[in-house]
């Protein structure tokens, strides 16, 4: 899925020379398929976070509403949970 996202999000970002925001929209966080999805993941973080303002994530799931408070310490996006009913307030503070 990240090698899908890159495909789409590197040309806006090079032409716009970075991204306002992002949201990751999960029912549950039901982990990686394999040791090589995880080091996916990993490097589009690795690759992405300093031209990405913002991160919404947005679920019910217990893993991503714990995740951001981790995350922020190893990224530059500003992070921020949503429980699934406020989509609407977490496309609101992407457009902030």
């Amino acid at each position: 899925d990240f090698e899908s996202i890159a495909k789409v999000v590197d040309p806006y970002i090079q032409e716009k020379s970075g991204l306002r925001g992002i949201m990751v929209e999960a029912a549950s966080f039901p982990g990686w398929e394999s040791f090589a999805a995880l080091l996916s993941h990993l490097r589009f973080v690795r690759d992405h976070h300093r031209v990405i303002a913002k991160v919404a994530a947005v679920s019910d799931s217990t893993m991503m509403s714990v995740g951001p408070q981790i995350a922020k310490h190893f990224v530059n996006a500003e992070i921020r949970h949503f429980h699934t009913n406020e989509r609407e307030s977490a496309l609101a503070w992407l457009r902030e």
